[in-house]
């Protein structure tokens, strides 16, 4: 529900594509991925490959549920991804003793040595992003962001987004 003090930012009067925070968070994150993605290459990883490599690094998963969970994935394209890392020799799938249900995924000691290289890569490519900015500023944007947090938690939750399917082609008025 959008608080009624809340201005309302965008109208379709005057609405452009090119304004919206929406549009330029994307045009940044698909830069930020393009250049990790660059960084990564000689580790023959992509930029979705290096986030499951860096939850199991870090502990945050020890399992394909888990590691899907953490990496905001569906189980079966998390499948898909770990099939490509293992046959790259980077993880590996043990399945439980105690659950045979269970599949537990394990870094390589290849696997392990990239991980370690990957919070640099992070560092390096959200630093070049972010030239130019005070140390005030950004955390002005940090903070910024983390309080649009909780907005994007709650519009999911609720809905909030009109689906395109209730508006009439040709007109800006909903059914």
């Amino acid at each position: 529900m959008v608080n009624p003090e809340t201005p309302t930012f965008y109208q379709l009067d005057n609405y452009r594509p090119e304004d919206s925070v929406g549009y330029l968070m994307r045009l940044i994150l698909s830069s930020m991925a393009h250049a990790v993605d660059n960084q990564l290459a000689d580790c023959d990883l992509t930029n979705a490959q290096w986030l499951p490599i860096l939850k199991l690094h870090q502990g945050q998963a020890s399992t394909v549920a888990e590691l899907a969970r953490a990496c905001t994935m569906d189980a079966g394209a998390m499948t898909r991804l770990l099939d490509r890392l293992e046959s790259k020799g980077l993880c590996k799938r043990i399945r439980s003793e105690s659950d045979r249900r269970v599949v537990n995924i394990a870094l390589t000691d290849t696997g392990r040595e990239v991980a370690q290289g990957i919070p640099g890569v992070l560092c390096t490519v959200l630093n070049s992003h972010l030239s130019g900015l005070s140390v005030d500023e950004f955390e002005t944007l940090k903070g910024l962001l983390q309080r649009m947090l909780p907005n994007t938690q709650a519009a999911t939750a609720d809905g909030a987004a009109t689906p395109l399917s209730h508006f009439q082609p040709g007109t800006s008025d909903a059914h």
